[in-house]
């Protein structure tokens, strides 16, 4: 029972909800991107194991912050994994990840590396600075690039894709902490969207995915609209569609979750527009 209690903390601490969803989204990539099955699993678990690390790391850190400000859905601030067996467990899931990106080339390791570097500073105190952006910036930035350096002819992803991974980073730190903005105060967290404010934060956040659907409408097609596949429109329609609304509605009352919503809501429908546009990875 013991052990089920630790496993269950261990993966609590994981963020999950963050940890599936970019692995998720580096799989889609790896799909749409032509990689062989087996680059594709590999690329998975090398992610996946990347992203608990960040996760587990990142409570690590915080657990002074998390029970000053009694957050029970931490469960190392709880009790019930000890702060050594965290960062065990953390530093394993991080030799994991650069162990199977080594699998799949230099390039991939390097790439992998880096992206995890700066989560880690992130979760380190950069997401105290106002440089707390620049991290999501440089891991989102090179999310493309990881499935691209999966294959067996590894190259960098297009420009296109840096900046629209970059964009959906930025977007979703922008917003990702809102929720968070009080608890963050009272423990001396104040990253770039803490000094912009919640309004502000949502406007530009709001901004970054139009930016970056805007990237990977015209991106693969070298900015020829004659040439955009038809499956991307409806995709862009939407993504912009919802952060136009979720503008409108910034401005029209104060911001809450119903706008933190709204902003994930069109995060997703561009890395979804980012997924299709897929095979132009490789090209």
């Amino acid at each position: 029972m013991g052990k089920m209690i630790v496993l269950r903390a261990l993966w609590g601490s994981t963020h999950p909800g963050p940890t599936l969803v970019v692995t998720a989204l580096a799989v889609a990539l790896g799909i749409a991107s032509g990689l062989d099955p087996w680059r594709v699993w590999v690329l998975a678990a090398a992610v996946f194991a990347g992203q608990v690390s960040v996760g587990i790391s990142n409570d690590a850190l915080d657990v002074v912050r998390d029970r000053i400000v009694s957050r029970p859905d931490k469960p190392i601030a709880r009790g019930d994994i000890s702060e050594r067996g965290a960062w065990a467990a953390a530093f394993i899931a991080l030799g994991v990840a650069l162990l199977l990106s080594a699998l799949l080339g230099v390039g991939m390791l390097a790439a992998h590396a880096l992206a995890l570097a700066s989560a880690w500073a992130y979760n380190a105190g950069m997401k105290a600075t106002r440089a707390s952006i620049l991290p999501f910036l440089v891991s989102f930035g090179l999310l493309p690039s990881l499935a691209t350096l999966s294959a067996v002819s590894p190259s960098f992803a297009p420009a296109w894709a840096t900046f629209a991974g970059a964009a959906l980073g930025a977007a979703v730190h922008l917003t990702n902490v809102l929720p968070d903005l009080d608890d963050d105060e009272r423990t001396g967290v104040r990253g770039l969207p803490h000094q912009l404010g919640s309004r502000l934060s949502t406007v530009l956040a709001v901004v970054a995915v139009i930016a970056g659907a805007i990237a990977v409408l015209i991106g693969p097609a070298h900015s020829d609209l004659a040439a955009v596949p038809a499956v991307s429109w409806p995709l862009f329609t939407a993504a912009v569609s919802v952060a136009i609304i979720t503008l409108l509605q910034a401005f029209r009352r104060t911001p809450s979750r119903t706008l933190f919503r709204l902003v994930m809501l069109a995060s997703l429908l561009l890395a979804t527009q980012l997924i299709a546009s897929g095979a132009a990875l490789a090209s």
